[in-house]
């Protein structure tokens, strides 16, 4: 848990091109501003901002006036988020100084594994105190974890359960999206591609597309691809076999993006 693989920085820069990777990424901005965009998302974010972003979810960062940051690559993060978040404003500098020392104890390989655990486990820490801060009102709270618990359901349905709670079918929209960046739908879209695409990039799945689809709450599989093609840029059985080609004995930033445009 908490295991940091990678580590890297970038200095001033003003665009990285859409990718996704095999790992949670964690982006701390030490300066600057910017746009993450995913299909589903735009993240505004200014320095001092973490941008938590989970496996293999295709991302483009951009920025006007350019950015720089530090990175890390990271399995098993102990936090609990599902989908890409903006932790906003380490104001008191913790994040910076344990994402620092992670960068530099990276850079010294033969001697990092204990302070790269020690560190794994420090940053994550913070990064839950932080989220505490910005929990979601009850409702899109109970929203969410309605989806959470149906999404493998292909029998779900969304409308019909937020029909059934005493507010208007707009006034909850409106409130999730105001706080999750999606509206309920998108949310539970993302939620199945998230699985989806956790499942194709295993090989110990040994499941097919049709029964990844349905697992992931799809009864059509012709349906699936397509909105599988069209948040990721590219078909299940495509995605499957570039993740498959991809070298796992290099752990650095490079060869952990799937690079999709």
């Amino acid at each position: 848990m908490n295991q940091i693989i990678y580590v890297g920085k970038h200095l001033i820069t003003y665009s990285v091109t859409r990718h996704a990777h095999t790992s949670w990424e964690l982006i701390y901005c030490t300066g600057g501003s910017g746009v993450i965009k995913t299909d589903l998302h735009t993240l505004p974010y200014e320095t001092g901002d973490v941008i938590i972003m989970p496996p293999n979810v295709p991302h483009i960062n951009h920025s006007q006036e350019g950015f720089t940051n530090i990175h890390i690559n990271m399995i098993d993060p102990a936090f609990s988020l599902s989908q890409p978040t903006v932790i906003r404003s380490d104001s008191e500098g913790l994040l910076l100084n344990a994402f620092s020392a992670a960068f530099f104890h990276f850079s010294k390989p033969e001697h990092s594994i204990p302070f790269l655990s020690a560190y794994g486990d420090l940053i994550c820490y913070y990064i839950a105190s932080l989220q505490d801060g910005q929990e979601h009102s009850g409702v899109v709270e109970e929203i969410i974890n309605c989806i959470i618990r149906n999404y493998p359901d292909c029998d779900f349905e969304l409308d019909s359960y937020l029909r059934s709670l005493p507010f208007s079918y707009d006034y909850l929209r409106r409130v999730f999206k105001s706080e999750t960046g999606l509206t309920p739908h998108q949310f539970l879209t993302s939620k199945r591609l998230e699985i989806a695409a956790s499942c194709l990039s295993s090989d110990l799945t040994g499941r097919s597309v049709s029964e990844i689809a349905h697992l992931c709450g799809y009864r059509e599989p012709l349906y699936f691809s397509r909105v599988f093609k069209k948040a990721y840029g590219v078909s299940p059985s495509g995605y499957q076999e570039h993740v498959s080609c991809m070298p796992q004995e290099h752990l650095d930033s490079d060869s952990m993006k799937i690079m999709l445009d």
